[in-house]
């Protein structure tokens, strides 16, 4: 079961803040997850924290060089390391995804940025290269971030609620159903009377119906 993630960026502070907030911070203040955030800069032997050149072959943009990405990440990874490099050409994420990489004890998070790392570190040093959609980013650190929330969510006694994690949306590929709270009335629109009635199979038969619905109409593409 995973134990640790560890995010190699060029922007430690956008990780800092997410991965102490909310449920990420919760877990590791209760002891069920450690997080670690590395700027890459610290591995550069450059006087000027240098990390990046220009691509061989010609090209716009720049590329992140092997020498400080193989010393940070052999720095940070154990023989229990699962090292991850987010970008746009890897597998796409998914919630069957996030749990086998809960089993995982320790992953390190890459994150690349300008036109990506240098070819020989995923091929020597990545285990797994992971999109979170086919959409461009600044950078990766965005998608570190979202891939650790993804993650830890797996993770037994993270959620509060431990049914909140069967109910997510994509649990079993349909969306989720609507939600309403108090009061009952609202500038004129009222909460569907089957959800005040107490009838608990007739609430779970509406609400597999409005997933199915919900599902049909915002995103046929899913398989059901």
């Amino acid at each position: 079961m995973l134990k640790r993630i560890d995010v190699l960026t060029l922007f430690p502070r956008m990780a800092e803040g997410f991965l102490a907030e909310s449920i990420l911070g919760r877990a590791v203040s209760r002891g069920l997850m450690e997080m670690g955030v590395h700027n890459l800069r610290d591995w550069s032997t450059d006087k000027h924290k240098k990390v990046d050149d220009r691509p061989f072959g010609g090209g716009a943009g720049m590329v992140l060089m092997p020498e400080p990405l193989f010393d940070a990440i052999e720095a940070l990874k154990t023989e229990q390391t699962t090292t991850v490099y987010l970008c746009p050409d890897g597998e796409m994420l998914s919630t069957e995804m996030a749990r086998e990489l809960a089993t995982h004890p320790h992953l390190l998070m890459v994150s690349g940025h300008y036109e990506g790392i240098d070819q020989r570190v995923r091929d020597t040093l990545v285990d797994r290269e992971i999109s979170i959609g086919d959409y461009v980013l600044t950078n990766g650190t965005l998608p570190a971030c979202v891939l650790a929330d993804c993650v830890t969510r797996q993770i037994p006694g993270v959620l509060g609620e431990e049914k909140s994690l069967t109910q997510d949306s994509f649990n079993d590929n349909f969306l989720t159903f609507p939600q309403f709270t108090r009061p009952a009335e609202y500038r004129g629109m009222k909460v569907p009377e089957v959800l005040l009635g107490g009838n608990h199979a007739a609430i779970e038969q509406w609400r597999a119906e409005e997933r199915q619905r919900r599902t049909r109409d915002k995103r046929p593409d899913l398989n059901h």
